[in-house]
């Protein structure tokens, strides 16, 4: 009897968290996205039912944004939707976060989220610029020129983050963008 209840709980509870296959409105023909219970949505991107916002974004609109406000000097909100974005693996957002922190003046914050973005993406020049202008920043021109090292490994002594950085090294200060 135990094993009868149990298999029953263990079907409702699977119904419950499982997207279920809908229609659509005006036809008996199905829906292509599923429905899920109340207080979730279903997210293509992840093909599973999350807990509903008030809107469902991106994360490539959310970095898309947080560079702009990063860029437009706004580092606290453009660290607050780095933050959002669902991959925290991400390596663009981890180096948003990290030029965001580094503008602040959290150089050792700044420099963990680049060396983050570099284990995951050692090949990701504009995170190897800015961990660069983060060593010139602290004051280690030599940790800058390693990465300088890498990059004119990589693209050369002619692309614009090694041209950027190169010049960081020289005057002592970091890009403006």
């Amino acid at each position: 009897m135990s094993k009868l209840l149990f298999a029953g709980a263990l079907i409702t509870t699977s119904l419950f968290l499982a997207p279920t296959q809908g229609f659509s409105l005006g036809s008996d023909e199905p829906a292509t996205t599923p429905t899920c219970k109340k207080g979730f949505v279903y997210s293509k991107t992840k093909k599973k039912c999350v807990a509903k916002t008030s809107e469902v974004i991106p994360d490539t609109d959310l970095k898309q944004q947080a560079w702009k406000l990063a860029y437009a000097k706004s580092y606290d909100a453009a660290i607050s939707l780095f933050n959002q974005t669902s991959d925290k693996n991400d390596p663009e957002a981890l180096n948003g976060l990290g030029y965001s922190h580094r503008k602040l003046g959290k150089l050792q914050d700044a420099i963990a989220y680049y060396t983050k973005a570099l284990t995951i993406n050692p090949n990701y020049l504009l995170a190897r610029e800015y961990l660069g202008e983060g060593y010139v920043a602290a004051g280690r021109i030599d940790l800058a020129k390693l990465q300088l090292s890498q990059i004119k490994n990589r693209c050369g002594t002619g692309c614009k983050e090694y041209t950027l950085l190169a010049k960081a090294i020289t005057t002592g200060t970091s890009s403006s963008w």
